[in-house]
């Protein structure tokens, strides 16, 4: 029993030195508070570490939000953004009450890793101007890059990267004074505080909706890849998701950022060895003890560090690897994905996912519709799936048979939709008009 805990622990300990630089860096991208990142995190460890659903994930702010966040910030304030996640918290604790969690999993994973890939572009774009803003910068930067890819290759790796990146540039920066912007932490009384609803109107409702939308689905493919490596009790996606709506409608509260599962930290949690969610909770401790004893430690790291740690979380987004695997084996499904993502950057996170996704849906339904129409010495012969999308081929077939008796096969058939069968009926009708017989098999 001392083992277990003590292992979770440990894995607590890693955790929070990979999620403490996440959490301010995406609440910079999404232009808050930095504090308020670490709020999100408290939350997503304490509160819904300690719920039911799933045992090995843990929540915090998520990079595949920061586009979100920060356009819902653009368009209607940052006072706004409690009413939104408080909404969007609501939602999904409705949700999780209906029972709809696994029907998050129903969505095309090439949408999913479109989403995911459009999401990583907009964050790397979106931190080129603080990387470019000096040759200082440009520096702190590439070296933080660098120590991140390079710390994983060395016996020490089971400190994160992520966090010797940060802890060595940054005291570069100190120790050569060098004249770079570096983060802005208030208050935690300042920068917490409640929804002010006279905000509320169609434009933050709807926004709420698509937060719920989206981060329910990231959680919940998270929890589908989280359970894969591990052998501890499996998600309970709907409980998972009452989980996540109660902590993102506590962050909306605080006027925090929104919340999900996110791979990375759940990951770091178990490749670290924890065995309960004894883990996850104590990162959030760890999370709120730095927070409230040591905030003044934020200060000290440039802008520059942490849009590199960004730009790095943005390029894995990208899973260059999954869609040269994916366009190998399937091109039309690469192609929904690259559609998806090109669309987010051009327009913006909801219209690229709901592209994407009417694309799947389209394609799915052309390769279910698979109809073989076979001219026979007898007539024609039809087999699969007859739907509109295969009519004008069936009509091209049908217009060349030319006898005089002519025998219609549909015995394998095995699903004739209303627009195939009133093009057979009107063709079966001019046949017979024209003085030739047909003989209709199967219907």
């Amino acid at each position: 029993m001392i083992k277990k805990y003590w292992a979770d622990l440990g894995a607590s300990i890693v955790v929070f030195l990979v999620a403490l630089p996440l959490c301010v860096g995406v609440a910079v991208a999404s232009g808050v508070p930095a504090e308020l990142g670490i709020v999100t995190g408290v939350v997503g460890g304490i509160v819904v570490g300690l719920l039911p659903g799933s045992t090995m994930q843990v929540s915090g702010p998520a990079a595949g939000l920061t586009v979100l966040v920060a356009d819902a910030v653009g368009r209607h304030g940052i006072q706004a953004l409690g009413v939104i996640v408080l909404g969007a918290g609501l939602l999904q604790v409705a949700l999780g009450l209906a029972r709809c969690g696994r029907w998050f999993r129903a969505i095309s994973p090439s949408v999913v890793q479109g989403m995911l890939a459009g999401i990583g572009l907009v964050l790397i774009l979106g931190q080129l101007e603080p990387v470019v803003a000096s040759p200082v910068a440009v520096a702190l930067a590439l070296l933080t890059v660098v120590i991140m890819l390079l710390w994983q290759r060395t016996p020490l790796r089971v400190v994160p990267g992520v966090l010797v990146g940060v802890v060595v540039c940054t005291a570069l920066a100190a120790v050569f004074a060098a004249q770079v912007d570096r983060i802005v932490v208030g208050t935690l009384s300042a920068d917490v505080h409640l929804p002010d609803f006279s905000l509320l109107d169609t434009g933050v409702v709807g926004t709420a909706v698509v937060f719920a939308l989206v981060a329910s689905a990231e959680s919940m493919f998270s929890a589908a890849a989280v359970d894969r490596m591990h052998d501890r009790p499996r998600t309970r996606y709907n409980r998972e998701l009452v989980a996540q709506g109660v902590g993102n409608t506590i962050c909306g509260l605080l006027g925090a950022l929104p919340m999900t599962a996110v791979i990375v930290r759940s990951a770091t949690n178990v490749s670290a060895g924890a065995r309960t969610k004894a883990s996850r909770v104590l990162h959030g401790v760890w999370l709120l003890l730095f927070v409230v004893l040591a905030p003044g430690l934020l200060t000290l790291i440039p802008v520059a560090v942490l849009a590199a740690v960004l730009v790095h979380a943005g390029w894995k987004l990208l899973g260059l690897r999954q869609l040269v695997a994916l366009w190998r084996t399937d091109r039309t499904e690469a192609a929904v994905l690259v559609l998806t993502a090109g669309l987010i950057v051009a327009t913006d996170l909801l219209t690229g996912t709901v592209v994407g996704l009417l694309a799947a849906v389209v394609k799915t339904a052309w390769d279910v519709s698979r109809l073989s129409v076979v001219v026979t010495p007898e007539g024609v012969e039809l087999r699969g799936n007859a739907t509109f999308l295969r009519l004008p081929r069936l009509l091209d077939v049908l217009d060349g048979v030319d006898r005089e008796h002519v025998r219609m096969d549909l015995s394998e058939v095995r699903h004739l939709d209303q627009a195939c069968g009133q093009a057979i009926d009107q063709w079966v009708d001019e046949t017979r008009r024209a003085g030739r017989t047909v003989e209709l098999v199967g219907r």
